[in-house]
């Protein structure tokens, strides 16, 4: 039985990830650098990491991927997603399997500056962006989330930040399956209800052909692969802003994989086993709510 490993396995929605995992016939193990979390309770293993700032970090995890015989990395964490990218070759030679895109991929979308300057060299409607305070939202260049956001018109230091210009309108999360040849198998609209440290508790899948063409058109200019998500606003006025793209696994996927099919068995038997991914009909106006649960140890 593949050993599929997830990280992060402390966050509030790691959950469904760990239950994608075990629903799709692997053994799930569930990693994080705290012990001390429901994921490894729901997972049949744990591995506990160490921090990614820590000297020899990478010749440490590695080690603990072979300590653990790891078949599969389906990588969640900003911190390391570089990391897995730079050594996914090095690992396929090994017979293990990291499920991310290119360090070119990985490099653009993690810094919201390339991303805003990806976007208006393909002709992606954003917001505009600066590297001098000349707009009200400040935000960090490698934040995730809400984390670190400013709404402020006081000069603050911009050092590692952007300004953007502020969008009002519907927030809505696109959620992304590309296959190994980096096509968009799954492009899935969900809108987001309710956000909280920046995870989605609540959202309702949609059908929006306009942003579903011009996730089509970004996937056509920058190879992805495996799940990704899609930030953007829609107007009032009928306009779609995209904010970012995040090349991992995200909290709110849930609804994506409800809503289509379980994608961690899609990609994980691609990437291993060579197996075509069989498109599911999309359940347009399924509904997400989120509440906390309990693990008693």
């Amino acid at each position: 039985m593949l050993k599929v490993m997830t990280e992060a396995s402390g966050g509030l929605t790691s959950g469904y990830i760990i239950k994608a995992i075990r629903q799709a016939g692997f053994k799930a193990v569930a990693s994080d650098i705290d012990d001390g979390i429901a994921g490894r309770y729901l997972a049949d293993e744990f591995v506990r990491m160490p921090r990614f700032n820590e000297p020899n970090v990478w010749s440490i995890m590695l080690d603990l991927l072979d300590r653990a015989s790891i078949d599969v990395v389906l990588p969640s964490f900003d911190e390391t997603l570089l990391g897995w990218a730079e050594r996914k070759k090095q690992l396929e030679n090994k017979g293990k399997h990291v499920i991310i895109s290119e360090p070119k991929t990985i490099e653009i979308f993690q810094d919201k500056w390339n991303t805003y300057n990806f976007f208006v060299k393909h002709g992606i409607p954003t917001p505009a962006t600066s590297l001098e305070q000349r707009y009200s939202v400040i935000k960090p260049r490698m934040g995730r989330g809400g984390k670190g956001i400013l709404f402020t018109a006081q000069p603050v230091s911009m050092d590692g930040m952007i300004a953007q210009e502020p969008v009002k309108g519907e927030e809505y999360t696109i959620d992304v399956l590309c296959d190994v040849q980096s096509n968009p198998v799954y492009i899935i609209p969900r809108k987001r209800w309710s956000v909280r440290d920046g995870k989605s508790t609540g959202g309702m899948v949609v059908y929006h052909r306009e942003m579903i063409e011009w996730v089509e058109k970004i996937c056509s200019y920058v190879p992805f692969i495996g799940p990704i998500n899609v930030q953007c606003f829609l107007c009032s006025d009928g306009s779609i802003q995209f904010i970012e793209i995040n090349p991992r696994l995200a909290g709110g996927m849930a609804l994506g994989f409800a809503a289509s099919d379980n994608w961690i068995a899609a990609i994980v038997n691609q990437v291993v086993y060579g197996n075509p991914i069989d498109r599911k009909p999309i359940q347009y106006g399924l509904k997400m709510f989120r509440y906390y649960d309990e693990i008693f140890v």
